[in-house]
């Protein structure tokens, strides 16, 4: 994504000018854009005429809008949004106060104002516009008649294909129905790779399976490289890396990140850090429990304590229709940034980010044990008559 200008006022009102030139941008801008924000784009809208004999056509012509947001729809596998509004801008096609839908174009420029923008907006378009933070991983998981091809940038886990196909048993003194079978979907899953992954950008392709099916299928993809003379698979036989994983399906994403072979090849990406932060919450949990919390009530404690030394987070949280409930967690993330805690925000897109949303969403390694009166919250609560949905136990 390109940043184009931005204006923010010390009350922490102002707008951003953006272009988006990927599809993952799209998933950023999802994640800024909150109702009642304001956004002016370019878009196509069909205008009926009346001409001098009555005859009444409709033209469709670009003009600019700038609406007031209610509704936003994001298609992850499109990678397409769509923001829903009223216009609020003064326009000869469009009247004050009508709805109209705008689709985000990639490479068109749009403006989003807001009247706060909070640390969490702000550091998500810091993101967005690093070059140097693209994705460069992609993964394939397999089983026998069974493929998903991945791409997992910093932020999403995209499956770009999922390969089915049946393959018929092996029979006693014939294997050529079975031996046919496998050759197809080993072809289907060879041109998913060439259609799908692009070598150009990608550093690391991960092939994992049960049993041998990555290898036999890596032998039959090299061969058939050879045979075709394609260049750009055999040049890059370095970057397929074999695991084994107990099954072909997505959810086997989780297995691969946690791989040593992968860890040491994704060492600087974000998701490998995200991994490792997950990974260290569950032994705390296990080996000293005080010192791992999650649920926001808990975590809260532990924030007003100054006993955070990691936070985990997911970006879902602050996607929170009410306004209130996103400024309590954009207030954890600025009061445990205070404390110098290490602040970790997860996408609910990743592999990672799907396991801490099985914890509430927000979870914390302290630096030292924290001991909370279980009872003494109890009766706080009840005499509060309000609980708050998020808390759970802690660990």
């Amino acid at each position: 994504m390109k940043l184009l200008k931005q204006f923010i006022e010390k009350s922490r009102a102002g707008y951003v000018r953006l272009i988006p030139e990927q599809p993952e941008d799209m998933w950023h801008i999802y994640n800024l854009i909150q109702k009642e924000d304001q956004l002016e784009a370019s878009t196509v809208r069909g205008v009926k005429s009346e001409t001098s004999t009555g005859s009444v056509s409709t033209d469709r012509i670009r003009l600019k809008l700038t609406i007031s947001i209610e509704d936003v729809f994001f298609d992850v596998q499109a990678g397409a949004l769509r923001i829903n509004g009223r216009n609020i801008a003064e326009n000869k096609f469009v009247g004050f106060g009508q709805y109209h839908t705008l689709d985000l174009e990639m490479n068109q420029p749009f403006t989003l104002s807001k009247p706060e923008w909070d640390l969490i907006s702000l550091q998500r378009i810091k993101d967005a516009c690093d070059i140097t933070r693209q994705a460069d991983v992609a993964a394939v998981t397999m089983q026998e008649g069974l493929a998903v091809i991945c791409l997992l940038t910093q932020f999403m886990t995209v499956v770009r294909q999922k390969i089915e196909v049946p393959i018929p048993r092996k029979r006693r003194g014939s294997t050529t129905n079975y031996e046919k079978g496998v050759q197809r979907f080993y072809e289907q899953i060879y041109r998913g790779i060439k259609q799908h992954i692009d070598f150009s950008v990608v550093k690391v392709v991960i092939l994992g399976s049960p049993g041998f099916v990555r290898d036999q299928f890596f032998e039959y993809m090299m061969a058939q490289a050879a045979k075709a003379e394609d260049k750009t698979t055999l040049e890059n036989k370095a970057k397929f890396v074999l695991v084994h994983t107990s099954s072909g399906h997505k959810g086997a994403l989780e297995e691969v990140m946690r791989d040593p072979q992968i860890k040491a090849r994704l060492a600087d990406t974000k998701a490998a850090q995200e991994v490792k932060a997950i990974d260290s919450f569950y032994q705390m949990l296990n080996n000293n429990p005080d010192r791992a919390f999650y649920g926001y009530a808990d975590v809260r404690k532990a924030a007003d304590n100054g006993a955070i030394g990691t936070l985990l987070v997911t970006d879902e949280l602050f996607r929170a229709a009410d306004i209130p409930t996103r400024k309590k967690f954009v207030q954890l993330v600025e009061d445990s940034q205070a404390t110098n805690a290490e602040v970790l925000v997860f996408s609910s897109l990743h592999v990672s980010g799907e396991q801490l949303n099985q914890l509430t969403g927000v979870a914390a390694i302290l630096n030292f044990p924290l001991i909370i009166d279980s009872d003494a919250e109890a009766s706080d609560d009840e005499s509060d008559g309000d609980k708050d949905p998020l808390t759970p136990s802690s660990g």
